[in-house]
């Protein structure tokens, strides 16, 4: 059990053990598909946990040239990247720093692969295709609604495709099946498999959350083999992000006041769902919290948990509670390392939580505490 007292307050707090049971889950289905897995950083970034990745895992996925960076730097090997769209002031550094860039249109293809050519180093090309089908439900999150600014459509595709073209990158899933996979598949290689002849690899994107409790990891593996028998030449990789970290660790708080308005009583924290779990209002869920059950269960220990800032919406509800709150008492969100970190912000300059592991060992490894100093220099 993690020792809370050993960690600051507000915290974002990993356990080592739980990690490494997904990435040892992780690692076992890469390795019985025949497929490569590798990590998404913008789920997760936390690069001091990398040491720990590299022991499972060999590359990454990148989505802008800070990532790609953070690839280069941090994990040690070269990003598979893609971005909406390249600048020519970022493309020399995202070249540096990948040995994949997929391009999003055809029109920045021709744009920036003559670059690469010149450039040398053997950069493997893909273009980002769009089948069309997708069962996200969430708008937000759904990379092939009708519109979408994601990928190209077998229509807009030659009968050969442009000189330099190795790979196809699709993205169709969020925390989804492995029967999600499968049918997505069937759209998938009814639109494109005409050209998988004339690529050398397939890379299915992120949304595979084969760490969740209920995912059914043996019918991944099925799927994914049969795809390899049907089209054998082709390197499958996966990239998820949430899958590595689901269920990872916790998001400490305290309660700093607690106040009443019409009957509803609201325990007010020291952190902000607006800043520092910017998904519970975007996606939107409720978080589990620890020691208390989602809804009103008819007690009198009912509680609206919000936000310290000053956004009127910044605030969840709600949680019943076996006792009555105090200030100071701890309120531990759960499943709070994923999509977090690497969505937090400093609106109202509220104070950012700590970022923490607990180690296998059981001791507290704080890896970073913010300051009056890191707001102020992002502001100017």
């Amino acid at each position: 059990m993690i020792d809370f007292n050993c960690f600051p307050s507000p915290c974002y707090i990993m356990e080592e053990d739980l990690l490494r049971k997904n990435l040892t889950l992780i690692k076992s289905v890469a390795d019985r598909a025949g497929v490569e897995i590798i990590l998404a950083f913008k789920s997760f970034a936390m690069w001091r946990s990398f040491p720990i990745f590299k022991e499972y895992i060999n590359h990454s996925t990148a989505s802008s040239v800070y990532e790609a960076r953070l690839a280069l730097e941090e994990f040690g090997s070269k990003a598979h990247t893609y971005s909406p769209a390249y600048t020519e002031a970022d493309f020399p550094e995202i070249m540096r720093c990948s040995s994949h860039i997929t391009f999003n249109s055809l029109s920045q293809f021709c744009r920036f692969y003559p670059m690469i050519v010149r450039e040398g180093s053997g950069i493997s090309c893909g273009i980002r295709i769009n089948p069309e089908y997708s069962e996200v439900e969430t708008e937000l999150y759904n990379p092939c609604a009708p519109g979408t600014r994601f990928g190209i459509t077998a229509d807009l595709l030659t009968e050969t495709l442009p000189k330099g073209v190795d790979g196809f990158h699709c993205h169709c899933h969020c925390e989804s099946s492995s029967y999600e996979l499968e049918r997505t598949l069937k759209h998938l290689e009814e639109k494109f498999s005409h050209w998988f002849p004339q690529i050398k690899w397939l890379n299915l994107g992120g949304g595979h959350l084969m760490t969740r409790k209920d995912y059914d990891v043996e019918h991944l593996i099925h799927v994914l083999k049969g795809l390899r028998t049907r089209h054998p030449h082709l390197r499958i990789i996966l990239e998820p992000g949430s899958a590595f970290t689901w269920q990872t660790g916790v998001l400490t708080s305290e309660v700093v006041d607690i106040v009443e308005s019409r009957g509803i009583r609201t325990a007010i924290l020291n952190v902000s769902f607006t800043c520092h779990m910017p998904d519970c209002l975007e996606m939107p869920y409720q978080p589990a919290v620890r020691g208390a059950e989602m809804g009103n269960n008819g007690g009198c220990h009912v509680y609206r948990l919000g936000g310290n800032s000053c956004l009127s919406g910044d605030y969840m509800g709600d949680w019943s509670f076996g006792h009555e709150l105090q200030i100071g008492e701890r309120i531990v969100f759960e499943d709070m390392i994923h999509y977090t970190m690497v969505k937090t912000n400093m609106f109202n300059g509220i104070h950012h939580p700590a970022i923490a592991m607990w180690t296998k060992d059981g001791k507290a490894e704080v890896f970073r505490q913010f300051s009056y100093e890191d707001y102020r220099n992002r502001m100017s």
